[in-house]
C-alpha cells in the first residue's frame, strides 16, 4: 500500500518525521481492515492500494489510483470505520 501525503506546507524534515510517526500508525489498521474485507480476493497482497492522507483535514480516504474494482468494495466499510479518523 502506498500513502499520499496532501499537506499546505512544504514537508520538511519535522513534518516527514511526523508523517513516518501517522504511517506506523495508520497502516495495521488499514491493513487489519483490508484482510478483514479483501483477504481472500487480494491474497493478502494490498500493494495496488493507495490512501490520500489529508493533513490539511486531518482525513483519510481510498485514493483514485487504488482499482476501481476493489475501491468500490470497500469505500462505505472504510468511510465508516477508518475515514472518520482524526489525527490533526
Amino acid at each position: 500500500m502506498k500513502f499520499n501525503w496532501i499537506s499546505e506546507k512544504e514537508i520538511d524534515d519535522s513534518l516527514r518525521k511526523s508523517c513516518i510517526d501517522l504511517e506506523y500508525l495508520l497502516r495495521p489498521k488499514i491493513t487489519r481492515f483490508l484482510m478483514d474485507h479483501l483477504e481472500y480476493e487480494c491474497k493478502g497482497d494490498f500493494s495496488s492500494f493507495h490512501f490520500d492522507v489529508d493533513l490539511n483535514l486531518g482525513k483519510l480516504h481510498i485514493s483514485h489510483k487504488t482499482p476501481l474494482r476493489l475501491s468500490q468494495k470497500i469505500m462505505a466499510d472504510f468511510q465508516r470505520e477508518l475515514g472518520t479518523l482524526s489525527f490533526q
